[in-house]
């Protein structure tokens, strides 16, 4: 087991197998050092987590979505790697999407959840760039997707 997933099992988190694409593209690119990761949307038990921020969800509950995204996020970049996750060096950059109404404005909340669990699981290798925006809707519904951008070795 490598030293992060070491520290994600101490977090109560094992890495599921990389989700698959939902559509004609690919969950990751490899360029030189760095790993684009496609968004990578909100699922709790194999299944989505929906809801709209600012209607049926709180940012407390958008963070917990954001979370889930984040531990998907760190499964694609461990199938990127080989399956060694030792070999991620740091996060580079988060893009996180709200489905959110119009006058919720706690997006950067709701994105916290990944951004702090990429600190509490890597340590100064999950500190990142990042942006948080609104979106009108998201695919299936769900409350979060996030995209990332890794180094690796």
């Amino acid at each position: 087991m490598s030293a992060y997933e070491t520290r994600l099992a101490d977090l109560g988190v094992t890495l599921p197998d990389a989700p698959a694409p939902a559509a004609n593209y690919v969950p990751y690119v490899q360029v030189g050092d760095l790993v684009h990761v496609s968004g990578q949307i909100s699922m709790k038990d194999g299944a989505f987590l929906t809801g709209k921020l600012g209607d049926d969800m709180t940012a407390e509950d958008g963070a917990k979505a954001a979370r889930s995204c984040a531990i998907s996020l760190l499964a694609q970049v461990k199938a990127a790697c080989g399956g060694d996750l030792d070999r991620l060096v740091r996060v580079v950059k988060l893009v996180g999407f709200v489905n959110s109404t119009a006058e919720f404005g706690d997006q950067p909340k709701v994105i916290n959840g990944a951004s702090d669990f990429m600190v509490e699981a890597l340590g100064d290798a999950g500190r990142h760039a990042r942006s948080a925006v609104s979106a009108a809707s998201l695919p299936f519904g769900v409350a979060v997707e996030i995209e990332g951008i890794f180094q690796i070795r």
